[in-house]
């Protein structure tokens, strides 16, 4: 090996001390990489542990868990919401009401027409008639926003106003 050395021109001794520099470089790169790796694995096992010393694993299963319950919870009511809206829609919710002087000898607007629909336009109308010596109440029933029974100008009215209860004034025209 000497002679082939020799021959390129290089000596022996120097080589020698090149590859053991070069060795002392590659032992202070391990030696750095080796400080790095414990460095991390410090940081891992920290941040594998909480605040209790559980690990971050079963955190985020507990976590998880608790993820699915809610996602039940919200299942379940997203559809109590809904029947509450198909039963909202059913009830009396919609109303108009006119005040008016049913006869000329009685004044103050004491008589009155109250309509109470649903969202179909069903329900009734409701007509309280005051007079000096009485107060007489006709109901009647509405159907669809149809009455079977005629109906008094005042009960359209007040039929006409439920209807289009909590529609804007430019929804009703």
């Amino acid at each position: 090996m000497n002679s082939i050395l020799t021959s390129i021109g290089i000596d022996p001794g120097i080589l020698m001390i090149i590859l053991m520099i070069i060795d002392i470089v590659l032992i202070f790169f391990v030696l750095s990489l080796s400080m790095q790796v414990k460095r991390t694995n410090a940081r891992y096992k920290s941040f594998m542990k909480g605040a209790d010393g559980i690990s971050l694993e079963k955190e985020i299963k507990a976590r998880m868990r608790k993820m699915e319950k809610s996602s039940a919870n919200v299942t379940a009511y997203k559809q109590a919401i809904e029947e509450l809206q198909n039963t909202q829609k059913n009830t009396v919710h919609k109303y108009g009401m006119v005040k008016y002087d049913a006869f000329d000898d009685v004044g103050g607007k004491l008589s009155f027409v109250l309509a109470m629909l649903d969202d179909n336009n069903t329900g009734f109308v409701l007509n309280a008639v005051h007079s000096k010596e009485n107060c007489f109440l006709y109901l009647k029933e509405i159907v669809k926003g149809e009455s079977y029974i005629m109906l008094s100008d005042e009960e359209i009215q007040a039929l006409r106003i439920a209807e289009h209860y909590g529609m804007d004034d430019e929804t009703i025209e």
